[in-house]
């Protein structure tokens, strides 16, 4: 890889940096082919980038953007996954496979400009998805009006059933 090349990886980096609020470092060294690419088509269906980029020019990206913190994690052999919108599907997908595959390891991450630790991440992933969530927040919204709704149709159902006990009782 050549100078230019190098300046237009650490431009692209640096800009996808500065898109992105969530990063994640692993420690790819040990996993085979089939579970790399098990891996990207994983997180590519979730919107994720992943890439395998060289220390320093990671290190290079980072300087000024919210990713700076991850700068000390860059040795050996690093993997960077860059989220879309919704942090918590990387984390969920890249535990999961640190859990299904021994010599995958997560190194660090960062969320919002703050670092997060493997302990951070975990948790993170357990954190329902964004969608599980837009959900919860629209039932929670739509309760008062459904409650309402129900309310105001026990009224009428409440005045035929006291007609109909008072039509049987007249009727005996």
């Amino acid at each position: 890889m050549n100078r230019t090349e190098k300046e237009q990886v650490v431009q692209e980096l640096a800009q996808r940096f500065a898109e992105t609020d969530a990063s994640f470092l692993a420690d790819y060294r040990g996993i085979n082919v089939d579970q790399a690419t098990r891996l990207r088509r994983e997180l590519t269906q979730a919107g994720v980038e992943y890439r395998v980029v060289k220390n320093n020019l990671i290190k290079l990206a980072a300087k000024g953007t919210s990713a700076e913190p991850l700068q000390s994690f860059c040795a050996g052999p690093t993997a960077i996954a860059l989220a879309g919108a919704d942090p918590v599907a990387p984390a969920k997908i890249l535990t999961k496979f640190a859990k299904d595959v021994q010599a995958f390891e997560l190194k660090a991450g960062v969320l919002g400009g703050k670092l997060l630790t493997v302990a951070d991440i975990n948790a993170l992933a357990d954190l329902p998805s964004r969608e599980e969530l837009l959900a919860k927040a629209l039932a929670s919204m739509n309760a008062p009006a459904s409650n309402f709704v129900g309310t105001l149709a026990a009224i009428p159902r409440s005045l035929v059933q006291v007609l109909n006990a008072i039509g049987q009782s007249k009727a005996a």
